[in-house]
């Protein structure tokens, strides 16, 4: 029974690979030395296809908006980009009109793609064996899939990175080459002789930042799907439970959106300050 627990554990937190191994492209246990490139099929295709509804949503609603009474999800989109716009206008303190479309456009994503957490953890995998079975000839076992795109550790960092380089440019284009130079090697101690320990503080900090991202990200949506999947473990008893963490990650699935864009804009604040 443990043994059988621990296989539908490791099944369900295995991802979809694709590698080439020998010039020729292999799928998931035959890209164990595959070595550095391996990519995580699931995760390209659900954060993509979650990025597509939230762009084909929003066009459609704006294409279609009134002037009138609006309708209910018009009146959702509007609620939601004045949040977003609200929260940007309260925290940045530079100008730069590419902040407000930024911080909607990483809170919808991250949050649709943490949203997925709240698909029974059985479904997708179960869709995906049969198909792979019927028309793949593959056992369903050999079938790996994981819908929460924000479990992956490549996922939250490809976008804290992006948000980094964000930093970076802006840090460049407000403050000049000299004054981003200048911001790492003289502070907090504004003397010459202290130039490698404040380079060394400073880096610290600016690298810690899409670290942090990445990690809190990422640690709290993959200890939220692991106990789902330990909750689908105890079989017919796990309705309540299941109910019970579903409505708990009500809070914690858009608090990790409203989180990660509140850091981003806060990050991209920070670069915009022209000391």
């Amino acid at each position: 029974m443990a043994a059988d627990t621990g296989s539908y554990i490791k099944h369900h937190l295995t991802n979809a690979k694709m590698c080439t191994v020998d010039g020729s492209v292999a799928f998931n246990k035959a890209c164990a030395d595959a070595g550095f490139w391996t990519l995580h099929i699931d995760t390209l295709l659900w954060s993509l296809a979650l990025g597509l509804i939230f762009l084909l949503t929003f066009r459609s609603v704006a294409k279609k908006a009134t002037t009138g009474v609006p309708g209910k999800l018009q009146c959702a989109v509007e609620m939601i980009v004045e949040f977003v716009d609200t929260s940007v206008k309260e925290t940045f303190h530079g100008k730069n009109p590419l902040i407000a479309p930024l911080s909607l456009t990483i809170f919808m994503w991250v949050l649709l793609m943490n949203a997925m957490d709240w698909v029974p953890v059985d479904l997708i995998p179960t869709i995906a064996g049969w198909i792979g079975s019927t028309f793949m000839g593959m056992d369903p076992h050999d079938v790996y899939i994981k819908s929460v795109p924000t479990t992956d550790m490549n996922m939250t960092f490809a976008l804290s990175i992006g948000v980094f380089f964000l930093i970076i440019y802006y840090s460049i284009k407000v403050k000049g080459f000299g004054g981003f130079a200048k911001e790492l090697t003289m502070q907090p101690f504004g003397h010459w002789a202290f130039i490698p320990v404040n380079f060394i503080l400073e880096s610290v900090t600016l690298i810690a930042r899409p670290v942090s991202l990445a990690l809190r990200l990422f640690g709290n949506l993959y200890a939220g799907e692991l106990i789902f999947i330990l909750i689908a473990t105890i079989g017919l008893f796990q309705l309540p439970v299941h109910f019970l963490w579903a409505a708990f990650h009500l809070l914690v699935i858009p608090l990790q959106a409203f989180i990660f864009m509140m850091l981003t804009i806060v990050y991209l604040s920070l670069a915009h300050e022209d000391h």
